[in-house]
């Protein structure tokens, strides 16, 4: 920066009056398209390179550029995930040395001193996205540069201009993913499906949905809604696998086992795995009910969803599908589920009991629990063991049902 005080003769002549750059400049481009379908990065890309040129310095050019198609919303460490062979079909008329992730780790090699964007939220619409990137590039010494900022000026001044365009990029984000949230919310309260049909269901598309007329990104996608598979053993299997559960409190392994021994009858693509058969007892559209938000897919880690709250869940308010089970037996299979989980934290205690109850023909009933106990159906009566079991209870009811007459 050369100020405007300056001496009161010329010093023009005096080593260190301007300081040499200690690298040449050397700078690249950084940019970001959303989807490859409403957005045409052909034309998009290119024309976030012409803004971004402008910040470029007479006879320079761009040595490398680092773009993506992929959402704003993704941490570095989950972009730049897409195949060479997509990026060549989009036959975008800019070379591509990576992604924003292959930018972060490849600029120090590259000898990078700056990197162009069109502006922030071609970074991501994240603020501290943005902010993680520019400090990983900051201290290998490289600086990014946004072409809409302004030039010149103070340093707070253009400091002040970009947090106030990341601000602005990730209240957008927000406002996104709120309508996002409530246009799927709507999805399920109509009955439509989310993601893959279950194993007894097939998807069909609903002719009775409204259609909008063709908009800017063309016609809407079709609504689906839930039908039996065309093979009802897979209805029959399903049933009995939530029946194993809910009234013989049978663990997964006991009812592959059991589904494994009449492949004629409980038909499956490949084999039973525990995923597959936890994952249909604890589904509760097998109940004819649409629901939405039971996992948070964007959880930051690679195929990764963690389970949401069983309150946090949206449930169509009416059976929108032919159900497998009723609503109230699929309660009752995940109340065993959660005993067989707690049964397993206890060392078996709980398990012990079943056996013994099961020698006498008997079941064992979640009837209700608090944070201190349990209540239990065991057989015709009714019993309330405190949490955890101890093992002088569990002796004094296996004596119990052992001593029975």
């Amino acid at each position: 920066m050369t100020t405007q005080f300056g001496p009161p003769i010329d010093l023009t002549d005096l080593e260190g009056f301007e300081r040499t750059a200690l690298r040449p400049r050397r700078t690249a481009f950084c940019g970001r398209v959303s989807t490859k379908d409403n957005q045409d990065p052909a034309s998009s890309i290119p024309r976030q390179v012409a803004l971004a040129s402008q910040r470029l310095e007479k006879g320079e050019e761009f040595v490398a550029y680092f773009w993506d198609v992929e959402s704003g919303m993704l941490p570095p460490e989950l972009r730049s995930l897409g195949s060479q062979e997509m990026y060549d079909a989009l036959a975008v008329p800019i070379p591509r040395a990576g992604g924003l992730q292959d930018l972060v780790d490849r600029a120090e090699h590259l000898g990078v001193t700056h990197v162009l964007a069109e502006r922030a939220d071609r970074v991501a619409r994240a603020m501290l996205t943005s902010l993680i990137v520019e400090h990983e590039l900051g201290k290998i010494g490289v600086e990014v540069v946004y072409a809409n900022e302004p030039v010149g000026g103070t340093e707070s001044g253009r400091l002040r201009a970009r947090r106030s365009s990341q601000v602005d990029a990730e209240i957008y984000r927000t406002v996104l993913l709120e309508n996002s949230m409530g246009g799927q919310i709507q999805h399920a309260i109509n009955g439509w499906n989310h993601g893959y049909a279950p194993y007894p269901y097939i998807r069909v598309i609903d002719e009775n949905a409204p259609v909008r007329e063709r908009g800017r990104f063309g016609a809407d996608r079709p609504r689906h809604k839930l039908a039996r598979h065309p093979d009802s053993r897979r209805f029959d299997a399903a049933r009995e696998l939530c029946r194993l559960r809910r009234e013989e409190h049978l663990k997964s392994a006991d009812i592959i086992a059991i589904l494994a021994s009449e492949p004629d009858r409980y038909p499956i693509e490949g084999r039973w795995t525990h995923t597959r058969v936890e994952g249909l007892i604890a589904n509760p559209k097998l109940a004819g009910y649409q629901v939405y938000n039971r996992k948070a897919a964007r959880t930051g880690r690679p195929g990764f969803s963690r389970l949401n709250p069983v309150s946090e869940w949206v449930w169509s308010s009416r059976i929108v599908h032919e159900p497998v089970v009723s609503l109230e037996e699929w309660k009752q299979a995940q109340q065993v589920t959660e005993s067989l989980r707690t049964g397993a934290q206890e060392g078996g205690a709980l398990m012990r009991i079943r056996a013994a109850a099961r020698r006498r023909g008997l079941t064992v009933t979640v009837v209700g629990s608090n944070d201190t106990h349990t209540l239990y159906r065991i057989g015709g009566r009714q019993v309330a063991l405190p949490t955890p079991i101890p093992d002088t209870v569990v002796q004094q009811i296996i004596g119990d049902l052992e001593n029975a007459a």
